[in-house]
């Protein structure tokens, strides 16, 4: 460890923070009890410790600079550890209380989900969790859910996002129904296929368009917006669909369909509102899935 080169005051690491995801020195000093003053020549003395200019101002507004980009994701880091170090020694965590509505897909509320939680109830027993799963984006603005897991950045400047990992999607179908229509060693042979839809069928129909798949909408015999029911309709050899990789875990008799030929990135964010700065509840899980849910494997 090179404890010469770590020579900068926690201080103003928090205010460099706070400053960068409230959006204002005026927001951030209210944010941490503090004066704006104050704030700023916390600000001022990390750029100068650094060498560097964290923010472009702009009137009352604070805009990072390229530098300032790149040491946030570090600092959000240090910040995550430094309280949970803080709960844990202080046992906090166990005294931790009252409701906290997480939402997420179907597939990741029943499959990733539980065993984390199981971790965050050993953690902050007097935790009450809900757990809503749903395929639609809740909003987290009007309350509708403390934290979300979602495979969208939310545009909302209010609410606090961070990306956890990336999975991909392939097409997918039960070996029974591959060997119905025979080898597949090229897209265009799924041309005549049957297709299970998402309740979204143009928008499937442009995506396969990008990989040179052209489909229509005849094509689609069963549709629904429910991930769990997209996946028994795939696993009973009904048809060819969109699915993440990690079903490849959960069913042997699933199979993808040219995954070096037709994959689609999927970004998980983990999502919630500027209460996490306030609400230790919503801290100790937020961390805790922050933590955990790349572990889950793919999902």
């Amino acid at each position: 460890m090179n404890w010469q080169a770590i020579s900068f005051d926690w201080n103003q690491v928090r205010a460099f923070l706070a400053t960068a995801e409230e959006g204002s020195l005026s927001a951030a000093a209210r944010a941490l009890g503090q004066t704006q003053p104050t704030l700023s020549r916390q600000v001022a003395a990390l750029e100068e410790e650094l060498g560097v200019t964290l923010f472009e101002r702009a009137g009352r507004a604070m805009a990072l600079t390229t530098a300032g980009a790149d040491l946030l994701e570090h600092v959000r880091v240090m910040a995550d550890a430094a309280n949970r170090i803080s709960l844990s020694a202080s046992g906090q965590s166990q005294t931790v209380a009252g409701k906290v509505v997480i939402t997420a897909t179907e597939n990741l509320a029943t499959r990733q989900l539980p065993p984390i939680l199981k971790k965050i109830h050993a953690v902050a027993p007097n935790l009450e969790i809900d757990i809503l799963p749903s395929n639609e984006v809740q909003d987290l603005t009007r309350r509708e859910a403390d934290i979300s897991i979602r495979h969208a950045r939310p545009e909302q400047p209010d609410l606090i996002a961070k990306l956890i990992l990336e999975t991909k999607a392939h097409l997918y179908a039960s070996r029974e129904y591959l060997e119905k229509i025979g080898p597949v060693t090229d897209l265009k042979m799924l041309e005549q296929a049957t297709f299970i839809g998402l309740d979204r069928t143009d928008e499937m129909i442009g995506a396969m368009q990008e990989f040179g798949l052209n489909l229509t909408r005849d094509q689609f015999k069963f549709n629904s917006p429910s991930g769990h029911v997209l996946y028994e309709l795939v696993n009973q050899g009904l048809g060819v669909s969109i699915l993440t990789k990690d079903i490849e875990t959960y069913s042997p008799s699933i199979e993808a369909i040219l995954p070096e030929k037709f994959f689609i990135p999927i970004p998980v964010w983990l999502v919630t509102h500027r209460e996490l700065h306030t609400s230790k509840r919503i801290r100790v899980v937020y961390d805790i899935l922050a933590e955990e849910l790349p572990k889950a494997g793919h999902i």
